[in-house]
């Protein structure tokens, strides 16, 4: 398959986001177990966009699905409305996720693409 740009598609074309019908909606079906295709943005990896990287701290998090509910890129992985992680193949870096964390202190913070998860982990700040 040959990849086009942005600007090279003509208007009104169509990609489809998988491979064939469902039999239920996408959203019953986990997300590594979808028949992505090929022009599905799924199947893209943009982590590299990044500058800055949400870091999640389970020990903080209430579950609320806020991170969820607003991310953009569907980034946030929860299961039984219990965040996990964060996807850091399709996360950009935006940052809403942690704008909209209402614990304190946040259960999200950005950090430096370059930093680890752990040593990002060992500098959280202590409740204000």
């Amino acid at each position: 398959m040959k990849y086009l740009g942005w600007d090279e598609l003509l208007p009104g074309a169509i990609l489809f986001s998988f491979k064939e019908d469902l039999d239920k909606d996408a959203s019953y079906i986990l997300p590594e177990e979808r028949p992505y295709a090929e022009t599905n943005s799924h199947e893209a990896y943009v982590g590299d966009w990044r500058v800055m990287k949400p870091v999640y701290n389970r020990d903080l998090c209430i579950d609320c699905q806020f991170c969820w509910v607003y991310c953009p890129d569907v980034s946030i992985i929860s299961r039984d409305k219990k965040m996990i992680g964060v996807d850091y193949d399709h996360c950009k870096g935006c940052g809403i996720c942690v704008e909209v964390c209402p614990t304190n202190p946040k259960s999200l913070l950005m950090f430096e693409e370059r930093i680890p998860n752990e040593e990002a982990l060992a500098k959280w700040p202590e409740k204000e």
